[in-house]
């Protein structure tokens, strides 16, 4: 077994009951930046912060989990009158809501997801693991938008966390 094959069977056993979620396999329904549908997004940040997190010693596992559901907000932000609110402003409440509906979070989960998009949130991030989930997500998004990493890149990402 090679070192990133074990990698990802521990990430998927951190997240096991996520991605077998039928709402958590609706984010692929929604694109998060350019061609990168949202749950290819979220497993991209909660992916690379699992690692991060693993080799730093830190909670990796609440990490994935709460990177996972970061985005979870379950609406295309693109149709303007799908919320209220700016998207980069509302998205984390929206996105706790649903994580709370349909799972278990421990606190620093609701912290990941509440406050991923720090500084736009107000208050600071109250756990290292949030820092490294937000940083992250900046990392990700940027090679989403400037198409450096595009779909058919991250489908095969998802596709070895998947199955």
């Amino acid at each position: 077994m090679t070192k990133k094959s074990k990698l990802i069977r521990i990430y998927r056993s951190c997240v096991k009951d996520m991605i077998e979620h039928e709402k958590v396999k609706s984010m692929e329904g929604f694109i998060a930046h350019h061609d990168v549908d949202t749950l290819a997004h979220s497993l991209f940040v909660s992916y690379w912060s699992f690692i991060i997190c693993k080799k730093m010693k830190m909670d990796y596992r609440s990490v994935a989990r709460g990177a996972l559901l970061h985005d979870f907000y379950l609406y295309d932000w693109h149709i303007p009158d799908v919320r209220e609110g700016l998207h980069g402003f509302t998205h984390p409440a929206s996105s706790l809501t649903n994580a709370k509906k349909y799972f278990k979070i421990s606190n620093m989960e609701h912290d990941i997801i509440i406050k991923h998009m720090w500084p736009l949130t107000i208050l600071p991030p109250k756990y290292k693991e949030t820092y490294v989930v937000i940083l992250v997500d900046k990392i990700c998004a940027t090679l989403e938008t400037f198409k450096i990493v595009n779909g058919k890149r991250l489908a095969r990402l998802k596709q070895e966390i998947l199955y």
